[in-house]
């Protein structure tokens, strides 16, 4: 034990000071709504093959998007505006003109048979190594060197080929890799590898290339990019006629450095651009938030953080005060996260990440009130054993619960785009931070305070020789809430009902990022500040009017739909302001979030929840697997049914905070679901009912305080957030109380009617060894 002790505080110092190392040394990249960034606008162009219409542009918006998200840019607004032209935001990029570069490169990729040379003569002013990924250009070979069914084009020497015209596409590829040869110490190359149809198209052209000479300019392959061949390499001799490389794969070489090499593997994956697009402008914009209300929002979360650590400090007394300097080392261990990983922190981002260390004290919550019961029992009648106990007995349900979430980060991270792909990634350090913070640090500072002489001699100190005020009014009550589980079956139908009645009455308002709306530039006499321009824009009716600085001395308003009156009052307070307001630009803008984005979020979530049920079911039972996706279901439904009653949006910010509360509500039901399972394996005979009465009731104290823990930030944000922040608050206490209602009333109720109707028993668990020797 001495050991194991030993070992976890070493890990405890180490993971701390690699954080605080990371904190230090390596900035954080805020968003766009926090710091501003780099704003690319985009034309796409007519070709003889191809026109560059409203739909060849919103298919261009997509192949742009995963450029972008292969560029490293978390959190990019990409919106279509008017017929032909995308506006791109970046935040936090480094290089602005590399990536204009990037994302207005065509990157039609072609595999050609090479024919032979084109002549004695050189292309132009071709040299070596002039075939870089950044440095194609089409036009290089001239049309009257190719005859008719032939292109010809300079290699990487310079020296002209002749090339058949018909040829592989980049259509067949799957995937490319920009990678070092080590081994060889020949340098970058990008190892491109070809689906199941592009497998066999690339051994016929190498089959047919390999029944050539060894050395014979005919035995070379071709590889085209944009017009210029990047690489042409001979067919190994080693390669058979008639049989080519069956592998399906190929590596194109060059002098590429690892930038450059990067930069055509990034090419490849995001596929070709339907049509041609022009970089038209190119300029820096602020943040979308004020200063004033990033400052409101910061004092609210720290305000919300220290209520939080105060309440469970007067719960758990000095337990409680460890439990919040663990707090405080979670968010540096996420923060150090996010850095180092270079994601993009928003304003959103921030407050869940706040949030998640209100709820983070879950874990540490569970393992004080398990401790608490063994103490009450006298089973652990020391500080030190019941705390050693109450570890061990809330493993499994911190595992579970923390595994089930894991499992939804990963499948948004893997499966979605965009802002959701990004709150994957937050969610999931969100969960590894939590464990470490409970697991290890809360129990290497918790296992040396019990120790102390001082402490043994009052064990009230501790905060664990006491039951708590919920636990005593709840054995003075006795309450059986699965005496008639249907009464509350009935009662969240209700609820369901009238929130469902809110989406068919009022219907639901979806934000701009989902519908799109109208984007208006302006150039005023003299500068703006946004801040007043928000408030100027929120007195003449426009709250939801997004105000960003462009330029030196511009301003843009993005809003929703609106009428040519409507607009002319924006333009009209603008004018009031700056004097002398020219607008440069009105369009209509089409929504950030598009179709393929929400289609493949949606996808994400629906294997994320498949993923959720099999593991509850395989950890507990169907049953409950499928209770817990249901009260997952009655949850959102009722969040959402709220806002519409309420008539507020529903956008990006308000799906942070569903899936935030999605998350939460899984993990209520499982904590639940845990404690049944292990008073099943305790008295096999007893009804499920009544078992689930007393799971209810004694995790019952672990709801409420962790409920309380959450509540307190999120008040704080919704009173001192600012509007900024009212939204994302509001759906978060909706959407937790909500939660925590279900997982008890809606869940537990579920699983009691399917195991009545004989849909199943709780899993048996194996016998725990160790306590059947003690008894």
């Amino acid at each position: 034990m001495i050991r194991s002790a030993r070992v976890r505080a070493l890990f405890a110092l180490a993971v701390i000071a690699v954080s605080v190392y990371i904190a230090v040394t390596v900035p954080v990249r805020l968003g766009l709504d926090l710091r501003g960034g780099t704003q690319i606008v985009l034309e796409t162009r007519s070709t003889p093959a191809t026109k560059a219409d409203r739909a060849a542009t919103d298919r261009t918006l997509e192949v742009l998007r995963g450029r972008v998200d292969a560029l490293g840019v978390a959190e990019p607004t990409l919106v279509r505006s008017g017929a032909n032209r995308i506006i791109v935001e970046l935040p936090g990029v480094q290089d602005p003109k590399q990536a204009a570069d990037v994302l207005g490169r065509t990157a039609q990729l072609t595999f050609h048979p090479v024919l032979g040379p084109a002549g004695d003569g050189k292309a132009g002013d071709a040299k070596a190594g002039d075939a870089k990924a950044g440095d194609a250009k089409a036009g290089d070979a001239k049309a009257g060197d190719a005859k008719a069914g032939e292109l010809v084009l300079p290699d990487e020497s310079g020296q002209r080929l002749r090339l058949a015209a018909q040829a592989m596409t980049g259509k067949e590829v799957k995937g490319a890799d920009a990678r070092f040869d080590q081994e060889t110490g020949a340098g970058w190359h990008v190892t491109v590898d070809f689906d199941r149809a592009g497998r066999t198209q690339w051994a016929k052209l190498t089959s047919e290339a390999a029944c050539r000479p060894v050395g014979d300019p005919t035995r070379r392959v071709a590889i085209v990019l944009d017009e210029r061949i990047i690489s042409s390499p001979q067919v190994a001799p080693s390669v058979a006629c008639g049989t080519g490389i069956a592998d399906g794969s190929t590596q194109i070489t060059g002098s590429f450095d690892d930038r450059e090499a990067r930069e055509l593997a990034l090419l490849i994956n995001g596929g070709a651009l339907p049509v041609p697009v022009e970089t038209v402008e190119q300029h820096t914009v602020g943040p979308t938030l004020g200063a004033q209300a990033i400052t409101a929002s910061a004092w609210a979360a720290a305000i919300g953080t220290a209520l939080t650590a105060l309440f469970i400090i007067v719960v758990y007394r000095l337990m409680g005060a460890l439990a919040a300097v663990a707090l405080l080392a979670y968010g540096l261990i996420s923060y150090a996260a996010l850095a180092a990983l270079g994601a993009t922190l928003t304003l959103p981002g921030l407050a869940g990440f706040v949030l998640a260390i209100g709820m983070a004290v879950d874990a540490n919550v569970l393992v004080f009130e398990r401790a608490r019961e063994e103490h009450a029992a006298r089973h652990r009648p020391t500080g030190r054993s019941a705390l050693t106990a109450g570890f061990r007995n809330a493993f499994s349900a911190i595992a579970d619960s923390n595994i089930t979430t894991l499992i939804a980060a990963l499948l948004l991270f893997f499966l979605a785009s965009g802002p959701v792909r990004g709150f994957g990634v937050t969610l999931g350090i969100g969960v590894v931070a939590s464990m470490v913070s409970a697991l290890v640090i809360t129990r290497v500072l918790a296992d040396f305070a019990v120790s102390r002489r001082w402490v043994h001699r009052r064990p009230r100190l501790t905060g664990l020789a006491t039951t708590g005020r919920v636990r005593d009014a709840l054995a003075r009550r006795d309450p059986r809430p699965m005496r008639r589980p249907r009464r509350w079956l009935a009662a969240s139908a209700v609820v369901l009902a009238l929130a469902g009645a809110g989406i068919a009455v009022r219907g639901l308002d979806l934000g701009v990022e989902f519908t799109g709306g109208r984007l208006m530039e302006y150039d005023t006499a003299r500068a703006v500040d946004p801040e007043r321009a928000r408030t100027a824009l929120a007195e003449a009716g426009h709250p939801r009017a997004v105000v960003q600085s462009s330029g030196e001395s511009g301003l843009t308003v993005r809003t929703q739909a609106l009428t040519d009156a409507r607009a002319d009052e924006i333009t009209r307070t603008v004018d009031s302001l700056g004097g002398g307001t020219r607008k440069v630009r009105d369009e209509l803008i089409g929504p950030s979030m598009g179709d393929e984005l929400r289609r493949n979020a949606l996808i994400a979530l629906a294997v994320a929840l498949g993923a959720q049920l099999l593991y509850l079911a395989a950890r507990f039972r169907w049953l409950f697997g499928t209770a817990a996706v249901s009260a997952l279901a009655h949850d959102v439904v009722i969040l959402v049914g709220v806002f519409a009653w309420l008539g507020k949006p529903l956008d990006g910010v308000f799906l942070a905070a569903l899936l935030t509360v999605i998350g939460y509500s899984v993990n209520d039901s499982v904590v639940v679901f845990d404690r049944i399972r292990e008073l099943v394996r305790r008295d096999r005979k007893a009804p499920l009912a009544e078992v689930t009465d007393r799971a209810i009731v004694q995790t019952l104290p672990r709801t409420v305080n962790t409920g309380m823990g959450a509540l307190l930030i999120l008040a704080s944000l919704a009173v001192l957030g600012g509007d900024s922040l009212t939204d994302f608050a509001l759906a978060l206490l909706i959407g937790i109380v909500v939660g925590t209602y279900s997982s008890v009333f809606t869940a537990a109720p579920i699983a009691v009617e399917l195991h009545a109707r004989g849909r199943g028993r709780p899993r048996r668990a194996r016998p725990n060894r160790r306590a059947a020797a003690r008894t």
